[in-house]
């Protein structure tokens, strides 16, 4: 058993490791990772306006979620309160982590398309790839990425709830909550690779669930650099790459450079 869970974070540590070779390829090809950013900054701009919305409302949202606590004492009123808002916050958080890499990788798609396709062809290349037209993988992709952030906030809705646990909703919650989040970002991330080879939402999920330990890694390491200021426009880029190497390494293609 111990040798095991070593083996598991071992291989959690090797999926967050994916991150930083991404980063490693963006610094290195900076003309390519760039025009990443565009589309990036575009989508995060929309996204923290919609979450300073939140922020600004948070109070009023929190106060109509708790109506069973307005005939509370005052000390036990606020502090429902400020958990309802604390778990408001959270699932928004979530939610838009999610919903900013879906509408990113679609404004985005040829920038992002491309920035795979190169890092395929420092690691070998794509064999088995085949011809994908344009629209057709366009409407794929957002079909897939609204089913994708359809279980996310299914998922988050129980998460909210439980997120008034004292304590838990605090502390166990929010873990969960980036687990949630690294997974669905994982299986949103790796969409172009496996595209690229005529494989689809079931397949990348198959794909990931046989090593998962690994895309929890990748993708909660890719969260948690998400929910940094300006950490999601900047990175973006490099977590295509490192997503790249993740559907790589799933399919049992080298990442080693050739």
């Amino acid at each position: 058993m111990p040798g095991t869970a070593v083996g598991t974070a071992r291989r959690f540590a090797g999926g967050a490791a994916l991150l930083l070779r991404g980063i490693g390829l963006y610094v290195r090809n900076p003309g390519l990772m760039l025009l990443g950013v565009v589309p990036a900054l575009i989508s995060g701009t929309l996204f923290v306006a919609a979450y300073v919305t939140l922020v600004f409302f948070v109070g009023d949202l929190a106060a109509a979620v708790t109506p069973f606590a307005d005939d509370w004492a005052a000390g036990a009123r606020s502090a429902a309160r400020v958990i309802a808002a604390l778990a408001l916050l959270g699932l928004g958080g979530l939610l838009a982590v999610l919903s900013f890499t879906a509408v990113t990788l679609v404004i985005g798609d040829p920038f992002y398309e491309k920035i795979s396709e190169r890092v395929e062809e420092r690691y070998g290349g794509a064999a088995d790839s085949v011809e994908v037209p344009f629209w057709p993988s366009l409407r794929r992709s957002i079909v897939d990425s609204l089913r994708l952030m359809g279980l996310a906030a299914l998922v988050g809705i129980p998460l909210f709830a439980a997120g008034f646990i004292p304590l838990l909703g605090q502390t166990v919650v929010p873990v969960i909550g980036a687990a949630v989040g690294g997974w669905l970002l994982a299986v949103e991330l790796v969409g172009s690779p496996f595209y690229r080879r005529g494989k689809r939402l079931p397949d990348r999920r198959a794909a990931l669930k046989a090593d998962r330990p690994t895309a929890l890694g990748f993708g909660m390491a890719v969260f948690v650099c998400f929910l940094i200021p300006l950490g999601a426009v900047l990175l973006m880029p490099a977590a295509v790459a490192g997503a790249t190497l993740l559907a790589r390494r799933s399919l049992g293609q080298p990442i080693t450079e050739q």
